[in-house]
Formats: structure tokens, C-alpha cells, sequence
């Protein structure tokens, strides 16, 4: 899975490289992982006002039920995962000294 710099979510597959477009079948896959700041699962993460680039970064824990970001504002934040409402408020923040936060 990789997000483009058009802000688009594409998937493929393993080893072949081939691209999957059919949606029912990329629901059904198990992520081992997930860093993405794109897709429904993680929608919540934006606030009302955000632009689009203003969130760098985003780690779903191990045990996959927290999701924490990292944005353009120096801040952290951490979120219950899946994340599919709109503008969900974070579960606790940090506020670094530095801007754009990445992982």
C-alpha cells in the first residue's frame, strides 16, 4: 500500500507488483502493518480545518487499537483505531518544540 503525492491510496500486490482495483478484495486484506495517513480508517485523523499536507505521518500500535499522527504544527496525537468519523477529537496530544513531525 502507498499514498501518493496526489493524496491517493494504491495498493499492490506481493511479489508480482501488479496493482489491485477491485475494492472488495483490498476489504479483505489484514494489514501487518499501517502508516498511512489515507484511506476510511483513518478519515478522523483530519481536523475541519486541515489542509491536506498538514498531516506527516501516521503508525497504527502493534496491538492495533491506537493510531498516533504526527502534523506541520509540531504536534502528536493519539487516536482510537480505526478512526472512520470525520474530525474525531485526539484522545491526548504533545506539542513538540519542533514543527512538521514525521516517524
Amino acid at each position: 500500500k502507498v499514498s501518493t503525492g496526489s493524496y491517493k491510496r494504491q495498493v499492490y500486490e506481493v511479489p508480482s507488483g501488479k496493482q489491485l482495483v477491485d475494492q472488495a478484495l483490498i476489504d479483505k486484506i489484514t494489514w501487518a502493518t499501517w502508516t498511512s495517513v489515507l484511506g476510511d480508517e483513518v478519515i478522523g485523523i483530519w481536523s475541519r480545518h486541515a489542509e491536506k499536507a498538514d498531516v506527516n505521518c501516521a503508525c497504527v500500535s502493534h496491538s492495533g487499537i491506537n493510531l498516533v499522527t504526527g502534523d506541520d504544527f509540531g504536534m502528536v496525537k493519539l487516536f482510537d483505531f480505526p478512526c472512520p468519523e470525520k474530525f474525531v477529537r485526539a484522545r491526548f496530544h504533545i506539542v513538540t518544540s519542533a514543527g512538521h513531525v514525521t516517524l
